[in-house]
């Protein structure tokens, strides 16, 4: 389940000595055709790292080779060394396979302002490209862990067709997209045009929706590859809707191992006059500290959610909002409602329900709570 389960892809995770904690750094991943068409979607922080300034330029034409990624410094703020770093990757990758540089999207994770040490990173691009195989999906997912405490990968299945990916990420977790990096490979046969349609779609309601803490990262980059190894070209909904679900697993996968988490919150805002508005109400909750630490406190306390939706623009009558917490509606009217002591908050999973009350729309954000173990691994990262 990996990667390298659509036919077309090989991939490799090597230990090159970039982590101070050790462990596999770098992960390469490679498209062996018949087709290369690929589409990316990158953070919309406008402090880029080197490497998504370079892969910006790689992907214009929509065609992408292999990716290539490495944990243990996110070569971000490094100046125009780190840059010509990035560079010198891609290159050593192109020149392995055969190909042009400009073909190949080069990823990074760890901390901003660490520059990669170059020989190693070369080397270790050296190390990877030997030990390619179409079994290396569980060692290049591993490779780009950072604070992640288990590997995320995902399987789709078409028909005829396959959707693997990977991916990585534990904190900064906010749009757009997570603080993430993440490969997904097909073998169906479909152009650039419909993967970058698809891919959109794909990410606007899953990574889009996770919203763990916040922050939103300098590196986050999704790139898919396909193959078109299948020789099957499936329909465009049909093969969005596959890379939705495979998307949206991946995101809740990131979700369930958020730094220090004891809670998975997912926040509906229903009956709302906009998506956008359903969107902004459960964003604005899911960025409350106050009600996430009170998740963490097992405490349902809906007046902070009532709170928060007033920080937003979206129509709704503030005399008349409905609030549910693990299906108990605790607030109704904007009164109070059930007693709040029938919620069990003592599960991982908790569901809060906004009704607007506004129109027909709805939307779901996903976050998690605000624990100790989250100030702690924040207070004293290391790559």
């Amino acid at each position: 389940m990996s990667v390298t389960t659509p036919q077309g892809f090989r991939a490799a995770g090597v230990e090159a000595g970039l982590k101070t904690s050790g462990g596999k750094d770098v992960a390469l991943v490679v498209n062996d055709g018949p087709t290369h068409d690929s589409a990316t979607v990158f953070t919309a922080n406008r402090c880029k790292a080197n490497p998504v300034l370079w892969s910006q330029e790689v992907v214009k034409d929509g065609t992408v080779r292999a990716v290539v990624l490495n944990s243990g410094g996110a070569n971000c703020y490094t100046g125009p060394d780190g840059f010509q770093t990035t560079h010198a990757v891609a290159e050593q990758v192109a020149d392995h396979l055969g190909i042009g540089a400009i073909d190949v999207v080069v990823c990074s994770t760890g901390l901003i302002g660490l520059a990669n040490d170059r020989a190693q990173l070369l080397a270790g691009v050296d190390a990877a490209y030997a030990a390619l195989g179409t079994d290396g999906g569980q060692d290049a997912a591993e490779a780009i862990m950072t604070t992640d405490s288990v590997s995320k990968q995902v399987v789709v299945e078409g028909a005829g067709w396959t959707i693997g990916g990977m991916a990585k990420g534990a904190g900064m977790l906010a749009p757009q997209l997570a603080t993430m990096l993440v490969v997904l490979t097909t073998d169906a046969v479909v152009p650039a045009a419909d993967l970058d349609t698809a891919l959109r779609a794909a990410t606007r309601v899953s990574f889009d929706r996770l919203d763990s803490d916040g922050c939103m990262s300098t590196n986050d980059t999704v790139t898919v590859m396909a193959s078109g190894a299948s020789g099957i070209t499936p329909s465009l909904d049909d093969f969005t809707e596959a890379l939705t679900q495979a998307c949206t697993d991946l995101a809740m996968q990131l979700l369930k191992d958020a730094e220090g988490a004891d809670h998975e919150i997912a926040i509906t805002t229903i009956n709302a006059a906009t998506e956008d508005e359903a969107v902004e109400v459960g964003r604005s909750v899911a960025r409350s500290n106050l009600f996430k630490a009170a998740v963490f406190g097992n405490d349902p306390n809906w007046g902070r959610v009532l709170a928060s939706i007033g920080t937003t623009s979206a129509r709704f009558d503030p005399a008349d909002l409905d609030v549910a917490m693990n299906g108990v509606w605790v607030c109704r009217q904007s009164t109070p409602h059930a007693d709040p002591t029938e919620v069990d908050l003592t599960g991982r999973e908790v569901s809060v329900t906004i009704d607007l009350k506004s129109g027909t729309e709805r939307a779901t954000v996903w976050t998690n709570d605000l624990t100790h173990g989250y100030v702690h691994e924040n207070s004293a990262y290391s790559s």
